[in-house]
């Protein structure tokens, strides 16, 4: 039996997407452009930021008036009390402050740095605004791949990925927050280890590692490759959404 191997390949010459842009077409334009296609079994895993951009989540800063509550944090944590305000709009709970950011529980139960509320990598020529995150990302997720499987004749899967910091650890990793046609976490529970030993709480967590490789080719900075095609990756287990990767609060020992 031959070892597994996987393919990795970032999309070039994707524009600058702005509100309301076909994001699919885009996508499948870019596909084609490379030479590669889509196959059954590809997975194409989307920043969330030209999600987010083609679905018009800006918010103008000049736009928020901020709550005496986000003056007070905003002191304590030396960001825009207008910045501060927006996060607080995109969240149930602050876990942690410290200087320039929040730790929240964003409203999609995500708990991530200023609830996803971003200033990098978009234009500010109209003036000060920020990025939020898609409304429903398996949703964002479920569309795109509708839409690249009709075109491509295959059934493919979709993850959208963003960066996320780890407690105990320096440095950001892609995480998934959408996925579709994938399955982002399976239960091997049961499971036989090599010798023989049942599994007890063993789930991999197969969106997020997706998400995280494909963020090596994607950057942070300036390199413009929003989407990666990977080719390869096989594995028989049930389709899951990207929500089955939040860890519900009663067994959150972060919190």
């Amino acid at each position: 039996m031959a070892a597994p191997s996987l393919s990795l390949h970032a999309l070039p010459g994707i524009p600058l997407v702005e509100p309301g842009d076909d994001l699919a077409g885009l996508l499948g334009a870019a596909l084609e452009a490379s030479g590669l296609g889509l196959e059954d079994g590809d997975i194409l895993v989307v920043a969330q930021k030209i999600i987010s951009k083609a679905e018009g989540c800006y918010l103008a800063l000049a736009d928020v008036a901020p709550s005496p509550r986000a003056i007070e944090i905003a002191a304590r944590v030396r960001k825009d009390p207008r910045h501060v305000e927006v996060v607080l709009s995109e969240s149930s709970q602050i876990v942690r402050e410290g200087p320039h950011v929040l730790v929240v529980a964003h409203k999609l139960g995500f708990v991530m740095a200023n609830a996803g509320v971003d200033e990098s990598n978009i234009d500010h020529k109209d003036g000060a605004r920020v990025l939020l995150l898609p409304r429903d990302p398996d949703g964002s997720a479920a569309a795109l791949k509708a839409r690249l499987d009709a075109r491509f004749g295959v059934t493919a899967g979709i993850v959208v990925n963003d960066s996320f910091g780890r407690p105990w650890r320096n440095g950001v990793v892609g995480v998934a927050l959408g996925a579709a046609g994938v399955p982002a976490l399976v239960d091997m529970v049961g499971a036989p280890d090599l010798f023989g030993r049942a599994m007890r709480v063993t789930e991999i967590a197969v969106a997020d590692e997706l998400a995280s490789a494909a963020s090596l080719l994607m950057g942070q900075g300036d390199e413009g490759l929003p989407a990666v095609l990977v080719r390869g990756y096989r594995r028989a287990a049930p389709e899951r959404p990207a929500a089955a990767l939040i860890r519900p609060r009663e067994r959150d020992m972060f919190r």
